[in-house]
């Protein structure tokens, strides 16, 4: 299955790498500079599952010819989606599958209009990875999974071949018969740890031990999953419990992603991630709406300086 990685970085850098050194037909769709750094130092995980080095690893450019993929694996933060999407357009064949693990859900849509409904799945990661200053993905956590499938929950000749391929590659992997409702979990997850973690500034252990913290995180959370519920995605049993106690861990050292962006002054998927799921509430969410103020703020700050 001839597979294209959108980017490098630290999500597609590592699922891309980690299916490489399984032997996959795996080429990365990168800007100049990172093809140029890649071709210095190679592609370089660093994951207590195991480092990989890769010397000169396949990269394309935008606009060069190929030979057409069969899956493209897209990766990117929501903040670059339209420029990815320019690029990933030509590669994009008549049979050729999207496989997006993007956060939140509007990207959906987006992909639809653009690309057309037929290729896009769903798909969701889990994983806390980073490029350090020498380039190298840093795997930061115990996770390293992607789940994906169609979005009417039917099993598909494509999704076998999708299961097949990752089947062994080191990381985990599912195919699901109910992905949107993945998604939406981990949505709701994000949200909420987002969303009070960059409002506080500080984990959620730390958060937890502040006056009214854990009733400040379990509030959020609660108006997140009632804007899922409200959109037909009910949190199942199992999901809720594993990310109330996730977000209500004592001593947990746990941050968004986004609460390191904004402490190196970086851009942010605030509307992705938050606006988003605010805009489809259909009650009261202050909560969630204090947090949105907040991210925005601090985007009009970064724009302004």
């Amino acid at each position: 299955m001839r597979t294209l990685v959108v980017g490098a970085g630290a999500v597609g850098g590592y699922f891309g790498g980690r299916l490489l050194e399984a032997g996959r037909h795996v080429t990365f769709l990168v800007r100049p500079g990172r093809a140029s750094q890649l071709a210095r130092t190679g592609l370089r995980i660093r994951s207590r599952f195991g480092n990989v080095d890769l010397p000169k690893p396949p990269v394309l450019l935008a606009g060069e010819p190929h030979q057409g993929f069969d899956l493209v694996l897209l990766s990117c933060k929501a903040y670059d989606l339209e420029g990815a999407i320019e690029s990933i357009a030509p590669f994009v064949g008549p049979d050729t599958a999207v496989l997006p693990l993007l956060n939140g859900m509007r990207h959906l849509d987006v992909l639809d209009e653009r690309l057309g409904r037929e290729h896009i799945l769903g798909g969701r990661c889990v994983i806390a990875a980073t490029l350090n200053a020498e380039g190298e993905v840093v795997h930061l956590n115990d996770s390293h999974g992607i789940a994906f499938g169609e979005r009417d929950g039917s099993d598909s000749e494509r999704v076998r071949a999708i299961a097949a391929l990752m089947q062994g590659a080191g990381f985990e992997s599912q195919a699901s018969g109910n992905i949107l409702l993945d998604m939406w979990e981990k949505w709701v997850f994000l949200a909420s740890l987002a969303g009070s973690t960059c409002l506080m500034r500080a984990s959620i252990g730390e958060i937890c031990e502040a006056p009214g913290g854990v009733d400040f995180i379990v509030a959020l959370l609660d108006e997140c999953r009632s804007i899922a519920a409200a959109a037909g995605y009910v949190v199942r049993e199992e999901s809720w419990q594993r990310t109330a106690g996730m977000l209500t861990a004592k001593g947990s050292t746990l941050t968004a992603s986004m609460l390191r962006d904004i402490e190196r002054n970086a851009p942010i998927e605030a509307g992705h991630i938050i606006g988003d799921l605010l805009r489809r509430a259909q009650g009261q969410v202050q909560r969630l709406s204090i947090a949105y103020t907040h991210l925005k703020a601090y985007e009009l700050r970064r724009k302004n300086n």
